[in-house]
């Protein structure tokens, strides 16, 4: 069965903002929410969310602030608390506790937002190849691919060659799906749709400066905190090659969480959904169904 796409504003309370997102499947309070990483955008839960609207759930895919068809902040708020204000907001304006699946900023995004009250703000939790312990290497490595090519790109050829080359996976056989993440400038450069001010204040973790800096020790203390207040099903889905996730940060994670289950994605390095989107979208159904029918182990 194909569901189509329905393009929705989410408008942020005091923050003069609006997210763009799409709505897939059914009105129901069987909600799912799909934030995605660092530098992507909603169109990266297109396959997810349809097979999940498929199956009677209704699911929200949603470009964080300064990325995709979403506002950027005119002063260039990306500090960690404004996306957790983000995640509180959409939970709060759908007004049922939904099942949140977060990938890299969206995980930090969601455990962040939890940290800061006891009630539980969603009705389960899947943390998409993130967790409170990220590896330093992985994060270096992922910051600084992004913060590469601030010009952009002169084609999407050649934004296709170097992606492969960052990723180490084989070029797909037309870029044409790089339009989701590349827009065409008036000067003919390809560039990507995120705000490239979302870096200003993470250089050190390019260029290797200051431990603290690196980790941003605070925070990975309130991503503990976060972890340590879901009292609801959750779920980890690391990619097997990740270098950024490792097995001993997802047993931090399912110590933390009493009956958190963890699949591996082999195949998959960070990008878990686009490197392996049918196992991925698998383990998803699957946990969904144990959410929906409560035999999810606790």
């Amino acid at each position: 069965m194909t569901v189509a796409a329905r393009p929705e504003r989410f408008d942020l309370p005091g923050a003069d903002l609006r997210l763009a997102a799409d709505r897939w499947g059914p009105r129901t309070d069987d909600v799912v929410v799909f934030l995605h990483g660092a530098g992507q955008s909603r169109r990266a839960w297109d396959d997810a969310a349809e097979a999940v609207a498929a199956i009677g759930w209704h699911a929200i895919t949603v470009d964080h602030r300064g990325h995709g068809d979403s506002e950027w902040p005119i002063e260039a708020d990306y500090d960690w608390d404004r996306f957790a204000d983000d995640v509180i907001a959409i939970v709060e304006h759908l007004g049922t506790p939904p099942v949140l699946v977060g990938a890299s900023l969206g995980g930090m995004s969601a455990l962040l937002a939890q940290a800061r009250t006891d009630e539980q703000l969603f009705r389960a939790v899947v943390l998409v190849d993130v967790t409170p312990r990220m590896e330093l290497g992985g994060v270096q490595r992922i910051v600084g691919f992004m913060a590469a090519h601030p010009d952009g790109f002169d084609s999407l050829d050649a934004a296709s060659a170097i992606i492969a080359e960052y990723t180490g996976r084989p070029r797909p056989p037309t870029p044409d799906g790089l339009r989701q993440v590349l827009a065409h400038g008036s000067d003919g450069r390809w560039r990507w749709r995120w705000d490239v001010r979302f870096l200003e204040g993470r250089a050190d973790m390019i260029i290797g400066g200051d431990i603290e800096a690196l980790r941003e020790i605070q925070v990975r203390e309130r991503l503990h905190e976060g972890a340590r207040r879901i009292k609801v099903p959750a779920l980890v889905v690391r990619g097997a090659e990740s270098d950024l996730v490792s097995t001993e940060g997802v047993r931090e994670f399912v110590d933390a969480v009493p009956g958190a289950q963890y699949v591996d994605v082999a195949d998959a390095g960070h990008m878990v959904a686009g490197d392996q989107n049918d196992t991925f979208t698998a383990a998803v159904l699957t946990f969904l169904s144990e959410v929906r029918t409560g035999t999810t182990r606790r």
